[in-house]
């Protein structure tokens, strides 16, 4: 029996361990290897990391826990997690069984890219995500945006706003977007789909689907994201419903619908962001450890409880 398992080792799971560690409280961190973040070449608008790669961030954040003997670090998956508070067991795809007092659920979600050849192979590099995190070093440049969702709309304004007078929605015949809006503000709204995308070294080429190609800068797109199969869905923690998809739902101190159970980082929230995975991996951590301390004192969510 140790106090704490965490699943998942990015972030928010690596700074809840530390918090943690520097209690002295037993932790196993259980990771899969395989943050959003992994094809990044640079972490953006992280103080103090701005621009490093996200492998070596972790790299020294794992570096950091090695002083504490406490904690412990565990390559692969959580094929199976159940139980109650004071006695969760985690099974792992080495079929070794971990069994803990506490669980905090820090293993993010999966993002679903939209079947194009090419879109994974350029996902994280010539493909992104987030203006915040990849908009300015393709500031000024041609940049389209493929409408995935409605909200598609919101990013490609942004982008027109602060980041290059050149931006093209592809809308591939999504239905709810404001056309007319987008165009006042001085955009391209484009109503082929794509078929095909290729890295360049100057950009990205964009084959449409009446087969012309056209080069950008970049291509940005917000995918849906999904817990299926998760550890958070198998646990039956309470879901919110957010733009992109599903994230668990938790209260001020990172507790979820289920006594025992904390969650941070990306699975916690609508807007992945590095900067919030830390905050919320240190609120995690340290609540986790306060329950551990005092019984009762952080409360599961009712089921009707509003993150």
């Amino acid at each position: 029996m140790i106090d704490v398992a965490i699943i998942g080792g990015s972030f928010a799971g690596l700074t809840a361990a530390l918090q943690l560690g520097r209690a002295s409280r037993s932790v196993v961190v259980v990771n899969a290897g395989a943050p959003r973040n992994r094809t990044s070449p640079g972490a953006h608008g992280v103080a103090g990391w701005d621009g490093v790669p996200p492998a070596e961030i972790l790299a020294r954040f794992r570096a950091d826990l090695e002083p504490y003997p406490s904690v412990s670090l565990r390559k692969g998956a959580v094929t199976d997690v159940s139980g109650t508070q004071d006695a969760f067991t985690l099974e792992l795809e080495n079929n070794e069984q971990v069994i803990a007092r506490r669980i905090i659920l820090a293993h993010g979600v999966r993002e679903i890219l939209p079947d194009v050849p090419g879109l994974t192979e350029a996902w994280g590099k010539r493909v992104l995500h987030c203006p915040y995190c990849h908009g300015y070093e393709v500031k000024g440049g041609s940049l389209a945006v493929l409408a995935v969702h409605p909200m598609s709309a919101h990013q490609a304004l942004m982008l027109r706003a602060d980041w290059s007078e050149r931006v093209t929605l592809l809308t591939a015949g999504m239905e709810g977007i404001d056309q007319e809006t987008l165009k006042q503000a001085g955009m391209r709204v484009d109503p082929r789909g794509l078929q095909a995308v290729a890295e360049v070294p100057d950009g990205i080429d964009l084959t449409l689907t009446d087969g012309s190609v056209e080069r950008h800068a970049a291509l940005f797109l917000g995918p849906k994201t999904s817990l299926f199969g998760a550890p958070a869905e198998r646990l039956g923690v309470t879901l919110d419903d957010g733009p992109m998809g599903p994230h668990v739902r938790v209260g001020p101190m990172a507790q979820t619908s289920i006594a025992g159970i904390f969650a941070a980082g990306d699975i916690a929230r609508p807007m992945p962001n590095i900067n919030f995975a830390l905050a919320d991996g240190a609120q995690a951590g340290i609540a986790c450890h306060a329950s551990l301390l005092f019984p009762g004192f952080v409360q599961p969510l009712d089921q009707d409880t509003i993150s």
